[in-house]
């Protein structure tokens, strides 16, 4: 099946080690379901890249998948416009990674920074998988076999879509014009800074507000937010720049004259704390109730939810098979 190219096409996707929180509501979820519409979208359940540093938790990584696609579900993307798929039940994509593996040079795989900085965050030290080395090339042949035109990603997962461009850029002078050289396309906002402050909001950091919490934990979450340290009594000014808890009123907050007075008013001295987290989880709250209850409603339809990943990964196995026998063509593979 030849992927249609009437619209701009999409690859995305995330790996299932765990539910989704606010940060991929805001790096990426917003713009899955405003992009289906204009364009052609493939969303991938990369199951097999979590298994290159989860290895020994293939439980964790399958129950997951159904936590993922409840999470898609709930927030709109709609399984009508959007391909929905499992990236192990689709073979051809490691039969091209294998293809690509010849194309690029384990050295500079060692030296992409994306995986040399995730190298030191996982603590591997000389213990690398393997799996995980040649993640890149493994992504190159998740994003040509769908032909993507545009994969969002943010500034730190640049180097991975360049080093797909080298290989579809060695691929095409060697055998011909046959992959699509794809492009990054950056989100309006790139990241959410975490409860605790950090920079980033991360499952395994233990600071996320996740999608399916409940209102009670939400709030929870809330109160424990990090702020203006130096911010200790009400009359005391208090610093807006960094601070978690207006970040995410920047975001989430559509009062933004409201929101605006009382930046000043914190600012200037005379708002406590508790009044801007009683304001947040307010937002919050509001902000996720409809993706509660959407995602409740699939999750008492597991039979429905099955059906959508059985559809979707069988259309885009259709679509990589295309790619690959084009791929083997180009390559003198074609005996038969």
């Amino acid at each position: 099946m030849k992927p249609p190219k009437a619209k701009k096409i999409i690859l995305t996707g995330d790996r299932p080690t765990g539910p989704l929180h606010l940060g991929h509501w805001v790096g990426s979820l917003q713009n899955r379901v405003e992009l289906q519409d204009s364009c052609t979208q493939y969303v991938m359940i990369a199951d097999a890249q979590a298994l290159t540093d989860h290895a020994h938790e293939p439980e964790k990584v399958r129950k997951n998948v159904f936590q993922v696609i409840l999470d898609y579900l709930a927030v709109g993307i709609d399984p009508e416009k959007t391909t929905i798929f499992i990236q192990s039940l689709i073979p051809e994509l490691f039969e091209l990674t294998a293809y690509y593996l010849n194309l690029v040079t384990w050295n500079r795989l060692k030296h992409n920074p994306t995986v040399k900085q995730e190298i030191q965050d996982k603590n591997f030290g000389e213990s690398v998988p393997a799996g995980f080395m040649i993640y890149p090339v493994s992504q190159a042949a998740d994003i040509t076999a769908f032909k993507a035109d545009l994969v969002p990603v943010g500034e730190d997962q640049l180097p991975m879509i360049e080093q797909t461009r080298e290989i579809v850029r060695h691929f095409n002078q060697t055998y011909g014009e046959v992959l699509v050289m794809p492009e990054a396309l950056i989100p309006k906002i790139a990241r959410l800074p975490g409860t605790d402050g950090q920079a980033k909001m991360g499952k395994s950091l233990g600071n996320c507000i996740y999608l399916c919490d409940p209102s009670d934990v939400v709030e929870k979450k809330v109160k424990g937010m990090y702020t203006d340290p130096n911010h200790l009594r009400i009359e005391d000014p208090g610093k807006v720049e960094g601070n978690p808890v207006f970040t995410y009123l920047d975001i989430f907050d559509h009062d933004k004259k409201k929101l605006e007075e009382m930046k000043a008013r914190y600012q200037k001295g005379g708002l406590g704390d508790s009044v801007v987290k009683k304001r947040l989880n307010e937002i919050l709250q509001k902000f996720l109730e409809p993706i509660r209850e959407r995602r409740k409603i699939f999750e008492e339809d597991p039979d429905t939810v099955r059906d959508i990943l059985f559809r979707g990964t069988e259309k885009a196995k259709e679509v990589a098979a295309y790619t690959l026998a084009e791929v083997k063509k180009a390559m003198s593979l074609n005996y038969f």
